[in-house]
C-alpha cells in the first residue's frame, strides 16, 4: 500500500478534505498526517502471483523490465476502486476492466504491469493535487520511502506524471523510524528535526527529475475520465 500525504500542524476537517477522501492521522509529536491510502504495488504483486499460477514464475526485477519494454500509457486503471482489493485472477480482471472502459486489452505481462504502474503514478498526481487544494500549499517534492522506493521505473513515472522531483530512500523506513523514536524516548535525541537529520545523513537517496512528455498530459485527462465514472466500474 502507498500512504501518500503531508505533515501538518493541524487537522483538516473541511468539505474539500472529505470530498478528496483524505484522512487525518496523529503522528509523532502530535503532528497530523493528512493522507490518502492508495492500492500501491498490490496490483503488481497480484499480477505476479497470477502469472506464477499460469506457469510464468518471475521476480520483481524481471516484471519491471518487461514493463519498461512495453509501450507507454496505452491502458489505464482506476487504482482507487475497492474491487481491486480482493486477491486472485488479477490479469483477467484487468483485461475485463479494459474491455468495460473501452480501452485496449493488455496482450502481454509487461503491458499489464505497466498499466498498473502508470495508473499508480497518476493516482499520486491526483492525491497530491487534492492535498494542495485542501491545504493551499504547493508540493514541490515527493519523497518515496520503504520497499516500493526500489522500483526505479515507478519512481520515474511518478516524477513524470506529477511534474515533481521524486526523492527515494531509505528502503527500511519503518524499522529506522521505529528505532529512532525509541532512542528519542530514551532521551538521547531531543527533537523531530534531529531525528530527520540523522536519517538524512545516514542513508543514501536518489533523485528522479520529471521529463517532459505530452503523453502524460493526455493520459491524465483519460485518467480523470475513468475516475469520474468510477461508480459504474467493476473488476
Amino acid at each position: 500500500w502507498s500512504l501518500l500525504g503531508v505533515e501538518s500542524a493541524q487537522p483538516w476537517m473541511t468539505p474539500a478534505c472529505a470530498e478528496a477522501e483524505l484522512t487525518n492521522e496523529v503522528g509523532f509529536g502530535h503532528s497530523i498526517r493528512l493522507l490518502k491510502n492508495i492500492a500501491g504495488l498490490w496490483l503488481v504483486q497480484e499480477c505476479r502471483r497470477d502469472f506464477a499460477k499460469q506457469g510464468r514464475e518471475m521476480d520483481y526485477n524481471k516484471i519491471t523490465r518487461l514493463a519498461s519494454e512495453a509501450p507507454p500509457l496505452v491502458t489505464l486503471l482506476d487504482p482507487f476502486l475497492s474491487s481491486w482489493n480482493a486477491p486472485g485472477e488479477m490479469g483477467r480482471r484487468i483485461a475485463d476492466y479494459a474491455k468495460a472502459t473501452g480501452q485496449p486489452v493488455p496482450q502481454s505481462d509487461g503491458v499489464t504491469v505497466r498499466a498498473c504502474l502508470e495508473s499508480l503514478a497518476l493516482a499520486y498526481r491526483e492525491t497530491l493535487e487534492s492535498i494542495e487544494k485542501v491545504t493551499g500549499e504547493k508540493i514541490k517534492t515527493l519523497h518515496i520511502v520503504g520497499g516500493g522506493s526500489q522500483n526505479k521505473l515507478l519512481n520515474q513515472m511518478a516524477a513524470d506524471a506529477t511534474g515533481r522531483t521524486v526523492v527515494t530512500g531509505p528502503v527500511e523506513a519503518t524499522a529506522i523510524g521505529n528505532l529512532l523514536i525509541q532512542v528519542y524516548g530514551l532521551g538521547h535525541l531531543k527533537s523531530h528535526q534531529e531525528i530527520r537529520n540523522i536519517v538524512r545523513d545516514s542513508f543514501p537517496i536518489e533523485l528522479f527529475q520529471p521529463q517532459s512528455n505530452p503523453l502524460w498530459e493526455d493520459a491524465w485527462k483519460r485518467f480523470q475520465t475513468l475516475r469520474s465514472t468510477k461508480g459504474n466500474q467493476k473488476t
